[in-house]
């Protein structure tokens, strides 16, 4: 909105002066005013924005162009999403605006929201602690890389594994964290990278679905992770405790022990972003000393006690020695690399606080890389240097008596494979190696411990999972995710005082490497979805290395353990059963969109050079509903017919022209209210498009939509529509555009279909308007219904007709009852197809479809053909043979041999009372008369015209008579639809047979096909 310095300035103007842009340097509000008789005046949300949406004009668009324009320069501020916290949305002005220089009204329609548009963050002083590369990432992953594997099972693995197959099993793991790092990076520089690490990574790329799944146990794996990392800080220390000092048992110390470390770190995590960060450099600190102290007491010369122990110094020997593997017991290459590659899942670390980046696109990739990169050198020179100086399985040769060893290796306390202090063994100064052992699982279980909220903070944001919304308010300048933090806590403590976490140690490893492969997934599907948005600044990547490593995530799953790997899979697979049965409301863009319409544009394609074959007919069917809830008896039924089985599109003509010629202001509305109404029908199941079209009358639009819907072979081949209740109080014009349709249709080669139900269709009186979105043109209605003001209504009981005045409320109920017949299962009956004329087999295939229907399944067909008199049984039986041919059951077959006879006189005269006000009564008349009537009148039904059409005429009448006769208690009647020939029967003749026919039954399905075979009994 302008400020009130801005407005003040609008009365300063004169009328005859141009329009004037003010601009509020105070407020930073553009306004733009007109102030001549010819311009579109707008202030602040001009295209139906928010308050906080603003159009600041600035001088460049004056400068560049010459003169004051609506259009603006490109610039990124117009490119940002609604509540953008990193910079001011502006908006452009919209098409209409623009384009429509007499619109008095702006346009209502609203910008695109992005739902993954955040919250603005009010700006306090200090602002939010945000982290650079080295310490947001590359710290945070090598601490979570150089675990206690470096320092206690390093040379196990390098013993069991020889360091010919340690090297590939180091190398192995690094290719599976390189290629997701890889992945990961082209994945972050495709675009901003808010909070939620993994799971915002491959939720924005695959979607709610894989994103939700993945998303939850990945947060519940940091959690558990917490409680891992601190039981093997537990375990360390009680080792080192002496038999007076246990204040329990051993297991109850551990659990003490874990328990009280958990709250200091939660203490270091509650105190902020910064505290933590410091923790972590101070444990680096340590880790980076124990390293190299490592490094250092291997140039120290060995003792003799060291000596005893296989320790000898660098020697070339020994290192040619350890080249081969000697795998004990039940070990083997991949029960060696289960065991080492847990170490190498951190990589995660960094991307996981991406919220708490300063540029997380930039951060991410050279972070982790670095980082991968670094610790993989780290573990094999370590590895490769133990190796050198120290033998697998201490042995003679070196002048010292390892007999022991070698009679009984099992209880060999000496070598490599034996002794997992080697690290400490060696060392300059062995304390540092325990305080590098403490700080190697201290870091960790800081950095879950931080990493768990932070993901489960922005998959609740997301509302992916309702119930746990209450998890996404945040705290403090950073956002702080306070109670994720108390329920990663509780989690942890849970899993220390209770779980196995032997048990649960393979299940953690595989839920990381389950968002690993998801990560590289999400990769290759955005690359081959080759959607014009994947445009990631990180190019050194491929597609199909990006599905090599989702592959080998996967079998570095069952390699870790089979069991731990079908259950991950299996929980993984439930999670995104019920998100995807949920449905979230988001739209994220992925890719998972892209390849969908990639792979229907490629089919789409495929099929259009096929020939159509009958057996693969399917109804796709145009049905002329207005709104989607105006006439849902009309769209029930046709989704009824259509669902799994074809196409429904329903569609809406709306003349938004007045009389001259100027667009009504409901001419945006009728666009703006499409994807609403699709949205309905999204959200109410039904499987069908909707499409609105704008024309200056209601057979003009109609046939645009014949003509143009549809691609290749999913082009339309079915008009549905209502019938004309109100044609004899229409006006002229309004019966020639209905009938003209349906001769259109016709002409096109279109299946047919008109619906009458005895209370109408029309229920537009009851559906509230919601944003101007029911737009109805009351003289081209489609099926017209009485108002229910009037307190009359016609009630068809046991074959009567009686004028019966019921209250308006009794009224109202009965259309609302009628509304909804279709939507309830049907109880058991009939369905009564009359099949009078052959149409190619739609009438029959119809009728068949709604049986397979679960709300039809009690409904029977029964089947009435015209026959020959004297000809009953034959014709009945070639029926029967046909039906079978077709695989097409129904109950019964009844065979009309008495159709040729006239109509009872009183239904005759009730149907010359129907066409009396429409008759010209030329007969009686001279020549000169005659054709001056014809052509003061062309639309009436002349005596010539109907004596030409007598016996056709007569045979609806018949036909009612029969009708209500054998079909009266059927629960839908389906009959062949009559034809009228263009330019021979008149429109108001034509409404009389469709009414005739029609009137007095139950809901009736009048069909024609296009007189294209349907049906086919060869294979």
């Amino acid at each position: 909105m302008c400020s009130s310095t801005c407005c003040c300035h609008l009365h300063n103007q004169s009328e005859s002066q141009p329009d004037v842009y003010i601009n509020d340097p105070t407020s930073g509000t553009g306004c733009l005013y007109s102030t001549g008789d010819n311009e579109t005046s707008f202030s602040g949300n001009g295209n139906g924005v928010s308050n906080g949406d603003h159009r600041a004009v600035r001088a460049s668009v004056v400068s560049a162009f010459g003169h004051d324009t609506l259009d603006r320069v490109p610039h990124i501020d117009l490119y940002r999403n609604a509540g953008s916290i990193s910079g001011h949305r502006a908006v452009r002005p919209s098409l209409q605006e623009l384009h429509d220089v007499f619109q008095k009204e702006s346009s209502e329609g609203f910008p695109s929201d992005d739902l993954e548009s955040a919250v603005p963050v009010e700006k306090k002083k200090g602002g939010p602690i945000k982290f650079g590369w080295i310490k947001g990432v590359l710290v945070r992953c090598m601490l979570n890389i150089w675990g206690v594997m470096l320092f206690i099972r390093l040379s196990w693995v390098f013993g069991q594994a020889g360091w010919g197959l340690g090297i590939v099993v180091i190398l192995l793991s690094c290719v599976v964290t390189t290629i997701t790092g890889l992945s990961m990076s082209a994945i972050c520089t495709n675009g901003i990278v808010r909070g939620g690490g993994a799971y915002y990574l491959i939720s924005r790329s695959l979607g709610p679905e894989f994103g939700g799944s993945i998303g939850l146990i990945f947060a519940f794996a940091n959690a558990v992770a917490v409680s891992m990392y601190v039981v093997g800080f537990a375990e360390t220390v009680v080792q080192l405790l002496d038999y007076d000092s246990i204040m329990v048992d051993p297991l109850n110390d551990i659990r003490i022990i874990g328990c009280i470390t958990v709250v200091l770190l939660l203490g270091i995590s509650l105190a902020g972003m910064a505290w933590e960060a410091k923790a972590q450099i101070v444990l680096l600190v340590i880790l980076l000393a124990a390293i190299v102290n490592v490094f250092v007491g291997t140039f120290i010369p060995a003792t003799e006690t060291k000596k005893t122990q296989g320790f000898f110094n660098y020697q070339a020997n020994i290192f040619m020695e350890n080249f081969t593997p000697d795998f004990r017991g039940a070990e083997s290459f991949f029960s060696v690399f289960a065991i080492f590659f847990p170490a190498a899942t951190g990589i995660l670390a960094g991307a996981n606080i991406s919220g708490d980046l300063k540029d997380p696109q930039a951060a991410i990739p050279k972070g982790t890389l670095w980082a991968i990169l670094i610790t993989g050198i780290t573990y094999l020179a370590v590895a490769l240097s133990v190796c050198t100086y120290h033998i697998q399985l201490a042995a003679c040769e070196l002048g010292y008596n390892f007999s022991s060893c070698v009679t009984n290796p099992d209880s060999c306390k000496f070598g490599s494979m034996h002794n997992f202090q080697v690290m400490t063994m060696v060392s300059g100064f062995g304390p540092l190696i325990i305080a590098g052992t403490f700080s190697a699982t201290l870091s960790s279980a800081l950095a879950s411990l931080v990493s768990a909220p932070k993901v489960f903070q922005a998959l609740c944001k997301d509302n992916i999972y309702t119930a746990l919304h209450f998890f996404a308010k945040g705290s403090g300048k950073n956002n702080e995710p306070i109670r994720g933090y108390v329920l990663t806590f509780l989690i942890s403590v849970a899993f220390i005082l209770i779980g196995d976490l032997n048990v649960i140690a393979p299940i953690i490893s595989n839920f990381f490497l389950a968002s690993y492969a998801l990560i590289n997934f999400s990769c290759f599907h955005a690359s081959y979805a080759k959607s014009p948005g994947w445009r990631p600044a990180y190019k050194f990547y491929n597609m199909w290395l990006s599905l090599v490593g989702a592959v080998l995530c996967c079998v570095v799953m069952f390699v870790i353990n089979w069991w731990a790997a079908l259950l991950t899979y299996g929980i993984e697979i439930l999670l995104y059963i019920y998100v995807t049965v949920k449905k979230p409301n988001v739209n994220w863009g992925s890719s998972t969109q892209a390849v969908t319409f990639v792979s229907a544009v490629s089919n789409a394609l495929s099929l259009s050079g096929i020939e159509e074959h009958v057996k693969n007919f399917r109804p796709q069917i145009i049905v002329l509903t207005g709104s989607v809830r105006t006439r849902p008896a009309l769209l029930d039924l046709a989704h009824s017919l259509s669902k799994t089985y074809g196409l429904c599109r329903r569609m809406l003509i709306s003349i938004p022209r007045n009389s001259c010629g100027h667009f009504y202001s409901n001419f945006n509305l009728l666009f703006k209210c499409k994807p609403k109404n699709q949205l309905w029908l999204h959200k109410n199941k039904r499987k069908a498009f909707y499409t609105a079209v704008a024309s200056d009358d209601f057979r003009q639009g109609a046939d645009a939509l014949l003509q143009s819907s549809g691609l290749g072979r999913l082009k339309p081949n079915i008009l549905m529509m209502g019938f004309k209740r109100d044609w004899r109080s229409a006006d002229t014009q309004a019966i020639k555009n209905y009938v003209g349709v349906l001769h259109d249709a016709f002409d096109f080669e279109y299946g047919t279909l008109v619906l009458r139900v005895p209370q109408g269709l029309d229920m537009s009186q009851f559906v509230e308007e919601e944003g101007g979105c029911i737009i109805m043109s009351p003289s081209h209605k489609l099926t017209d219904q009485p108002k229910v003001s009037k307190p009359y209504v016609l009630v068809f009981i046991h074959l009567v007709l009686f004028s019966v005045q019921i209250d308006e409320a009794k009224i109202n109920d009965m259309l609302l009852e009628a509304s909804t017949q279709f939507q309830k299962k049907q109880s058991k009956g009939t369905i009564d197809v009359w099949w009078l004329f052959d149409d190619g087999g739609l009438t029959l295939l119809l009728p068949y479809i709604l049986t397979t229907r679960k709300k039809w399944k009690d409904c029977k067909l029964r089947i009435f053909v015209a026959g020959q008199p004297g000809r009953t049984e034959q014709d009945k039986e070639d029926m029967k043979t046909l039906l079978i041919k077709f695989r097409i059951n129904c109950s019964d077959i009844n065979v009309i041999d008495d159709l040729h006879i006239g109509p009872k006189s009183d239904n005759w005269k009730a149907f010359e009372d129907m066409i009396e006000p429409f008759r010209l009564h030329e007969g009686g008349k001279d020549k000169a008369r005659s054709e001056a009537l014809r052509e003061e009148s062309p639309w009436m039904i002349t005596d010539e015209e109907l004596s030409s059409f007598e016996e056709k005429t007569n045979l609806q009448v018949r036909l009612n008579e029969l009708l209500r006769e054998k079909s009266s208690s059927a629960n839908l009647i389906i009959v062949s639809m009559p034809i009228a020939r263009k330019e021979s029967v008149s429109d108001h003749l034509y409404m009389a047979w469709l009414d005739t026919l029609t009137k007095n039954l139950p809901p009736t399905l009048l069909i024609r096909g296009n007189h294209k075979s349907v049906l086919t009994f060869y294979s």
